[in-house]
């Protein structure tokens, strides 16, 4: 038991760190998209391809949206520097937003959690990396309405590679739950747009329930898709309250749903699924 608290203690201080980095994620990758995009659009146009300075996930270094300030290395702790900073940068004094420590946190929870079922092995370390990528896809979409391929690739063939070895599902219904759950938005997405003309989705949603069919199988996806719209139910209320407040409307995507719902799913420990959802299981789950 003392082993297995030390294994959650030092995996939940590794999610600190990766949490602090799923920060710089968050906010580098869409906008490394966006730069991507321009110039593709500029070369398909023949028009030379704006110059700009290097802008990745290392370089350059982070700094203060406001006034510049270079965070040094004793103010990017993560949490610590944001409570002794009292939540403001220290040369402007412009506030740093709740989330960033919430981000931290929140992965330092999902990795404690990890630590503590599987212990510090590679299997924890691949469950751990699905609640990465899915924190960064849950609020990434909900910035954005992007859900980047880069995350949703990396996510369905981890959680094949993962099946492969035998730390989640059987490979089979790893397979079947990546085809099926790309076939199913696909054709509720073809019928909505030959039904009003319109797109009801985009195709990210497609691609992140299909990874998480890979993760969980086959079996799980009827319980994926009515986890996510209680996980909406909820996200929605939240979002209709704080937009009526803040007098505009907020954009609901529904990659959030779909990725809280996996969040969800890992820590219930997908067993525990069936007992929360037993009707999304008519045959039962092996």
């Amino acid at each position: 038991m003392a082993l297995t608290g030390m294994d959650a203690l030092l995996a939940g201080v590794l999610g600190l760190l990766v949490g602090s980095f799923l920060n710089v994620v968050i906010y580098r990758l869409p906008k490394m998209l966006e730069r991507q995009w321009a110039a593709e659009c500029a070369e398909y146009s023949g028009q030379p391809a704006k110059e700009e300075p290097a802008f990745n996930l290392v370089v350059p270094r982070s700094r203060c949206r406001q006034c510049g300030h270079v965070i040094r290395w004793y103010e990017n702790i993560p949490v610590i520097s944001w409570l002794a900073l009292r939540g403001k940068c220290s040369q402007c004094k412009t506030p740093i937003g709740l989330r960033y420590p919430i981000v931290e946190l929140v992965t330092a929870g999902f990795f404690a959690l990890c630590g503590w079922r599987w212990g510090l092995t590679p299997q924890a370390a691949a469950w751990m990396a699905f609640a990465a990528l899915l924190i960064c896809l849950f609020l990434i979409d909900m910035d954005t309405t992007i859900l980047p391929d880069d995350l949703n690739y990396t996510l369905l063939w981890l959680g094949l590679l993962v099946a492969a070895l035998g730390w989640s599902v059987p490979l089979a219904s790893a397979v079947w739950g990546a085809a099926l759950g790309y076939l199913v938005f696909w054709g509720v997405f073809q019928a909505f747009k030959l039904a009003t003309g319109k797109e009801g989705m985009g195709y990210g949603d497609f691609k992140l329930l299909a990874a998480l069919g890979a993760w969980l199988g086959a079996e799980y996806l009827l319980a994926i898709i009515l986890l996510s719209s209680i996980v909406g139910a909820v996200i929605g209320t939240i979002l209709l309250v704080i937009g009526k407040l803040a007098h505009k409307d907020i954009p609901m995507p529904f990659g959030p749903y779909l990725a809280g719902a996996g969040l969800v799913c890992l820590a219930l420990s997908p067993a525990a699924v069936p007992a929360l959802l037993p009707f999304a299981f008519p045959f039962g789950v092996r």
